[in-house]
């Protein structure tokens, strides 16, 4: 068994070791409720996710070219029917 110096040694180094490991788990509590509050803080702001954005981008670009492909094929149908009227 450890005596005197050795000991006092043995004993200072546990107990840094279990101070770290407590403020490892304080730093882990705090990081976490730090995350949860952040999180309902933006749900409280009615913010979109990048995924729902991504999505519906998609959604209005593919609808743009609908509209596009739709008014050029209106425009070709117009202009079959003014030459038929001729």
């Amino acid at each position: 068994m450890s005596t005197g110096p050795n000991r006092i040694l043995d004993d200072f180094a546990k107990l840094m070791t279990d101070a770290a490991g407590a403020a490892q788990g304080v730093r882990k509590e705090v990081e976490t409720a730090f995350h949860a509050q952040a999180e309902r803080w933006l749900n409280s702001m009615d913010l979109v996710k990048r995924e729902e954005f991504d999505v519906v981008r998609e959604l209005a670009l593919k609808a743009l070219e609908e509209n596009e492909a739709l008014k050029t094929r209106l425009e070709a149908l117009e202009a079959q029917l003014s030459a038929q009227a001729k």
